[in-house]
């Protein structure tokens, strides 16, 4: 047996793939093995990894269904009680896994062991992301989840490793989101187990690569049911202002999309106080304003450039 099951989620990723596989494959510690789920790709996404000659790699096939089930049936199949993600598209520097592993020997105890990550973006410029209150050496349990994570999220589908048993406990990513099931995920995980982060840098998310997804209206999209939190958020503040910012998000995308009924009923489950009050102002615009600084905020974005409209 092996240390790590890395598990990718693939789907018609054949520009990406080989450099991700080998960025697995230049890892330091090299206790692992690969499973890749192809998600029914179109592409050449299968012959690309089928092209590597190591048997640490498994490649299983399924219809489309999405990254919940595919992702799903990766933890089904790994070997090793810890799982670490990867995205298609996305790199590890060769020392990630080693990083996890002495985060996971110094903090035993934790359910997400998560190391730092950069942007990289389309202009050739990085971001390395700053978290609420954790100083950029810290290293260890990170008090509160969900108060550090209220600018940039601590844990991504590329930066983490869970020990498998937490899922029979937490249960899988549900299939019926098919956006933002990862960040559910993560506020499962942990509203339950404490937060392990190292200080070092060493996955790259390629900001600039847009999928299917991300280009589907979000009148198409299935979010997450903000009902199956409340319970906790009743109890824990952090928590209560960390889903308001997705809150906030989503009823802007909504009335931006013209549906001001789904806009009107997010808005309203928000604690005015934990928004901003120039994102307040914001979603008081006409929507044809919100409109032109959409495209403003996705200019900014493509040339590694930051700007926020709900913080």
């Amino acid at each position: 047996m092996t240390f790590f099951s890395v598990v990718i989620p693939l789907y018609n990723k054949a520009d990406y793939i080989e450099n991700t596989i080998k960025s697995i494959l230049d890892q330091t510690f090299t206790d692992y093995e690969i499973i890749v789920i192809n998600d029914g790709s179109t592409d050449n996404s299968v012959e690309k990894v089928q092209g590597f000659n190591d048997s640490r790699i498994q490649l299983y096939n399924q219809k489309n269904q999405g990254a919940s089930i595919a992702r799903n049936l990766g933890i089904e199949k790994a070997k090793n009680n810890y799982i670490a993600f990867l995205d298609a598209d996305d790199l590890w520097m060769p020392n990630h896994l080693e990083t996890l592993k002495i985060l996971i020997q110094n903090f035993p105890n934790a359910g997400i062991f998560a190391s730092r990550y950069e942007l990289v973006f389309s202009n050739g410029k990085n971001y390395i992301p700053k978290f609420k209150g954790i100083p950029i050496d810290f290293e260890g349990i990170i008090p509160d989840y969900f108060e550090s994570s209220l600018t940039y999220p601590v844990a991504t589908s590329s930066s983490i490793a869970i020990p498998k048993d937490i899922f029979k406990e937490t249960g899988y990513f549900k299939p019926e989101i098919s956006s933002g099931q990862d960040v559910d995920m993560w506020i499962r995980i942990a509203s339950k187990y404490p937060v392990a982060l190292s200080n070092k840098v060493t996955a790259s998310y390629l900001h600039y690569i847009e999928n299917s997804l991300s280009k589907t209206p979000i009148l198409e999209k299935r979010l997450k049911d903000f009902n199956d939190y409340k319970q906790q958020e009743e109890s824990n503040p952090s928590l209560k202002k960390y889903l308001d910012i997705y809150r906030i998000e989503y009823a802007l995308q909504y009335k931006i999309a013209g549906d001001n009924n789904k806009s009107k009923e997010l808005f309203k489950n928000i604690l005015k106080e934990n928004i901003s009050f120039k994102t307040k102002i914001l979603y008081l615009l006409p929507r044809s304003l919100l409109l032109f600084l959409l495209k403003i905020k996705k200019l900014l974005r493509k040339n590694g450039l930051n700007f926020s409209i709900y913080q």
